[in-house]
């Protein structure tokens, strides 16, 4: 039987409501993708906002997950994705022994981005 798997979404975080809003609409959507993939899809900001790693970290483990996929929002492997939030997920795993962590690459440059920034582009201009 495979490990139960919760997902973590993580964007930045901002001062806008409506931002931080996406982000939870996002992982909605995600989890409805995902089917029964993950025990539950958590949606997190790095800062500036709620819910946060270490809030989303605890709703993870409290569904029961056993380890935890963290996808990163970000496009490049900055400082964010490869030093600001492993650290962040570390501590708060730390308060949750026995759980597994994962943090996906950052979105890079993919087919499917490029995909879509030049659907973004035709819809813009009318295309």
């Amino acid at each position: 039987m495979p490990p139960v798997t919760a997902l973590m979404v993580v964007d930045h975080g901002s001062r806008r409501a409506a931002a931080n809003e996406m982000l939870v609409a996002l992982a909605q959507r995600l989890a409805e993708h995902a089917g029964r993939r993950y025990v539950t899809v958590e949606p997190a900001h790095m800062e500036l906002a709620e819910p946060t790693i270490g809030q989303a970290f605890d709703r993870c483990a409290a569904a029961g997950a056993e380890r935890v996929v963290v996808s990163l929002l970000f496009l490049s492997p900055g400082r964010h994705s490869t030093s600001d939030i492993p650290g962040l997920l570390a501590a708060a795993a730390a308060a949750h022994p026995g759980i597994e962590t994962f943090v996906t690459a950052p979105l890079g440059i993919d087919e499917r981005l490029l995909d879509l920034l030049l659907a973004r582009a035709a819809e813009a201009t009318g295309d």
